[in-house]
């Protein structure tokens, strides 16, 4: 991870810095007053005066103090505008994680094991949909369904600003204002889920130790619940740890659509503001937790696949 971690923190800075333009050049915008000298000035004030090799030692120095450095926009620690975005974005991709997961698991599996002919081809046109459809549009026609015609969940939002709402009413508000980013998010993963696993139980299904548990006479549901489906799940695994990067960049989309208050809009707020200090401090948090959960991810996988944990002790 040591390595990695190197190269993100190198292309991070060095990707965003070949951008053109900089801070000074939207805030000389804003101001109309585009002077050599207030220039100057500006770029003095910022540090990124300075030569190139200069302004990225000084950001490995920041690096390595755990310092992300200051936000000259916000006025504020960049790592406290980290923190205060972070549990939105945190509630919004686990829920849709996990809302992917169940339904998306579940539907494959019964279109693997089920006897009813209709129930697979009508859940592979569910998932060719999910594929198919741009998120951001599916959240503006949920928004026109669900708020602007039946009036039945909010527009968008954390929670209802107009009223001071406190214990068990505060977290059913934001329950409501969570459905509909939260199953936008979820919809594209939920047919990932689903195509994967009816390939895999179909797979698994296949197996000589299922055929095995089925000789002994285990019934078939305690084969699909203790075999199939633990087996199958291994997949599963993997992709969620592979997709979760995705998810965090699925969300600043999201994000934008239902004005849902997390790192998404504080990333594409640093974008439009060419604010580099935030935007690096939010490409490295995002990456290191990445990182953290495809590490969790392979430990997962070696408790859920004996033979790993064994291969993994032999080495």
């Amino acid at each position: 991870m040591i390595p990695v971690a190197l190269v993100i923190i190198v292309m991070n800075f060095f990707l965003l810095k070949a951008a053109p333009g900089d801070m000074a050049d939207v805030i000389a915008g804003e101001a109309g007053a585009a002077t050599p000298e207030f220039m100057a000035a500006l770029r003095g004030q910022f540090g990124i005066d300075q030569p190139l090799p200069v302004q990225f030692g000084h950001y490995l120095r920041k690096i390595a103090s755990l310092n992300l450095g200051w936000s000259f926009r916000a006025n504020e620690s960049v790592m406290h505008l980290i923190w205060g975005r972070l549990p939105a974005t945190a509630l919004l991709v686990v829920s849709a994680l996990l809302v992917a997961l169940v339904i998306g698991t579940s539907l494959g599996a019964w279109a693997a094991l089920t006897r009813r002919r209709w129930v697979e081809p009508v859940v592979s046109l569910f998932t060719t949909i999910g594929f198919a459809t741009p998120l951001f549009w599916v959240g503006l026609m949920l928004i026109v369904l669900f708020s602007v015609k039946l009036g039945w969940l909010p527009t968008g939002g954390l929670s209802d600003i107009t009223i001071d709402l406190q214990g068990p009413a505060h977290w059913l508000d934001a329950a409501r204002h969570l459905v509909l980013p939260g199953a936008c998010l979820s919809l594209y993963y939920l047919a990932v889920y689903a195509r994967l696993m009816r390939a895999s139980v179909l797979e698994v299904d296949r197996l000589d130790f299922v055929r095995t548990a089925t000789a002994k006479g285990l019934s078939r549901w305690r084969v699909v619940l203790r075999h199939i489906v633990p087996n199958a799940m291994l997949s599963i695994v993997t992709m969620t740890g592979l997709q979760f990067g995705a998810l965090l960049a699925g969300s600043i989309t999201i994000e934008t659509v239902f004005a849902w208050p997390g790192l998404g809009q504080l990333a594409l707020y640093a974008v439009t503001s060419r604010d580099v200090n935030l935007l690096l401090g939010i490409l490295l948090f995002s990456s290191f937790f990445v990182m953290l959960v495809n590490l969790l991810t392979d430990l997962l996988y070696s408790r859920l696949d004996p033979r790993i944990g064994e291969l993994g002790g032999r080495a």
